[in-house]
């Protein structure tokens, strides 16, 4: 058999990782683990955001929820303050487990930091690549989990977080969240978002 390359290594590394989610998620009939589903979901959001991503995207995407299971939302404050303090935390923990991965599957220093850097989310507004990141896990967002979020708030809060949400993609990313196909009543949500 022919040697991995760093990339496969990597990629098979993060997704036996995703495997281990006990939170499950129905895909065709079939259960997976949830972290393994979203991280599937976000490459084929990658795919069409931009289908020639250089490798430390394509990781960087594939990673950006890693082991977050392990810290879960109810480990802080449930509060808006807690909030950021348990995404601030995630991220930079992800990011360090990741850059590990890269650097055993044999990336160099640089590449295993570009990662992390993708992961963390810096330079939002100004890096292209993070742009693209961000495109993804919003896209993943509106097309796998806000069905069962819309259910579970108010319309009023809804609307501002489709707003701040919207906010936060490019043309690129927006072209492709009206793609998605919606029920009723959450289309009538994101129309009266899109609105205001």
């Amino acid at each position: 058999m022919a040697s991995q390359t760093p990339y496969e290594k990597a990629l098979a590394a993060i997704d036996e990782a995703h495997a281990l989610d006990p939170n499950k998620a129905t895909v065709n009939g079939e259960e997976v683990p949830y972290e393994l589903h979203y991280a599937q979901k976000s490459t084929s959001y990658l795919e069409k955001r931009a289908p020639d991503a250089p490798e430390h995207l394509r990781l960087a995407i594939r990673a950006q929820h890693f082991r977050r299971w392990e810290v879960p939302r109810s480990s802080y404050p449930m509060t808006r303050v807690g909030y950021h303090a348990w995404r601030t935390f995630l991220k930079k923990r992800q990011a360090e487990l990741v850059e590990t991965i890269c650097k055993d599957a044999g990336y160099s220093e640089e590449v295993a930091q570009s990662v992390g850097a993708l992961i963390r989310k810096e330079d939002l507004k100004q890096n292209e690549e993070t742009q693209i990141l961000e495109d993804v896990a919003c896209l993943v967002f509106l097309d796998d989990q806000f069905e069962a979020f819309e259910k579970e708030h108010d319309e009023d809060k809804i609307i501002k977080i489709l707003q701040k949400t919207w906010g936060k993609m490019t043309e690129k990313g927006h072209e492709l969240a009206l793609q998605i196909p919606m029920g009723e009543r959450p289309k009538e949500v994101v129309a009266k978002a899109l609105a205001g």
